[in-house]
């Protein structure tokens, strides 16, 4: 049957009908209102005028620039312009300032922490991890223990030169020897050494064996890491006493450290990042409670 046949006039409104019938549920003819249409063909046009305007056309290599001249990356630059130069009144007040100086300015120390904490995600919270926890080998920045010092000062250096960095003559360089592998002291001396330092921390130990060591302990340890254990941060010697371990505090993990020691290393940063950034580091990581 063809449409014409199918299409009839509505009984209840008049309006002719489009021949389209579901289920007894006929559909009227009923034009669009004119409002509507109008809003349609406006939108066509704005379209039109919005692909003049802005780059919106793509090409082989590129795509339409558009009369405005706009586009996003633009915005992006701008945009990034213009917080270098907000900030840049702070970065150098922040240049002139000595690290030891910036916490009595408050506004100052804010800026600087907050952009030591970007810095630091980028740069150091791979190995120091996200929260500054550290991990095996690597120190935890929250607590108090610190190999070279937690002061201002200390803090700075050490993430300007480094550790153990052969580059740089300011590095920060500390060696333990090797006590077994030098064959300075045997396994089972190792070992009463490995007790001796556990006794110091206050840990679990055999109390025969630490007694045993305490003369081995006073000639080949207590002049780097003292006579309690409470380690030397001008020699880069830790505190043995504090049950913080880098490498591990059961006794054959001491004993392994004795008898072969593990040597981290830090790349030096201020070549890298340059003053300001290191100074920003510093009070980040001062900031997070361990700073002396």
């Amino acid at each position: 049957m063809s449409d014409d046949h199918k299409k009839e006039i509505d009984d209840v409104t008049g309006v002719e009908t489009t021949g389209h019938e579901w289920d007894g549920v006929k559909e009227l003819n009923n034009p669009l209102p004119r409002w509507w249409v109008w809003i349609f063909y406006a939108t066509i046009v704005f379209s039109i005028g919005y692909m003049i305007y802005y780059p919106s056309i793509p090409l082989i290599n590129s795509a339409t620039e558009g009369v405005g001249g706009y586009s996003s990356r633009g915005e992006l630059h701008k945009a990034l312009d213009e917080a270098q130069a907000e900030k840049a009144g702070m970065l150098q007040q922040l240049a002139e300032t000595e690290v030891s100086e910036v916490p009595a300015n408050d506004e100052l120390m804010r800026f600087a922490a907050a952009g030591g904490e970007s810095a630091y995600k980028v740069y150091c919270s791979q190995c120091h991890g996200s929260g500054a926890q550290g991990g095996y080998g690597y120190p935890n920045l929250n607590d108090d223990a610190w190999i070279w010092g937690g002061d201002l000062e200390a803090i700075y250096t050490t993430i300007a030169h480094g550790v153990r960095h052969e580059e740089d003559p300011d590095s920060r360089f500390s060696m333990m020897p090797s006590f077994g592998t030098d064959q300075i002291l045997d396994r089972d001396q190792i070992r009463e050494l490995a007790h001796y330092v556990r006794s110091l921390a206050g840990l679990e130990h055999d109390a025969q064996m630490a007694s045993a060591a305490a003369e081995n302990y006073e000639i080949n340890c207590a002049s780097c890491h003292g006579a309690e254990g409470e380690g030397m941060t001008a020699l880069g010697a830790p505190n043995i006493s504090d049950a913080i371990w880098l490498y591990g505090g059961d006794v054959d993990q001491i004993a392994a450290q004795i008898y072969d020691p593990q040597h981290g290393v830090m790349p030096p940063w201020v070549d890298r990042l340059g003053e300001t950034t290191v100074k920003q580091l510093t009070l980040y990581v001062h900031s997070l409670g361990g700073g002396e």
